[in-house]
């Protein structure tokens, strides 16, 4: 079992940054895809970033490219999304997810096996 818990998140005026941190615990984290996911009221969720179980591959969501940067310390057990150049649709609910898999595709949101609670990103205009 992997134990996800998610941290960073809260209010920022709309240009601002913040990076949200996911740390593992309970096995190897090396041996696992990351993912960040997010959802605001009313709408599914929606796949953000993912990097691999070594950090080497990383996949965006073409309305985050350019602004989110994905990251992990196998050492620390965490994954790091720096969010820059927030706007007020980026507000959600960010949640991380892991999965036990060691290649570099980008997972569907159903192949993720471990969840996080989630952390709360408001944007203010």
């Amino acid at each position: 079992q992997v134990q996800l818990a998610e941290s960073g998140g809260g209010l920022v005026q709309a240009g601002g940054s913040l990076r949200l941190s996911c740390r593992a615990s309970g096995r190897t984290f090396s041996d696992y895809a990351v993912g960040w996911f997010r959802q605001t009221p009313g709408k599914g969720r929606e796949f953000v970033a993912q990097i691999s179980w070594g950090g080497s591959s990383t996949a965006y969501a073409d309305s985050v490219q350019g602004r989110f940067t994905i990251s992990r310390d196998n050492a620390k057990n965490t994954v790091y999304l720096q969010m820059n150049s927030l706007k007020p649709e980026d507000t959600a609910v960010y949640t991380c997810a892991a999965a036990h898999y060691i290649g570099s595709r980008q997972l569907r949101e159903r192949e993720y096996n471990y969840w996080g609670q989630g952390t709360q990103v408001t944007v203010s205009s």
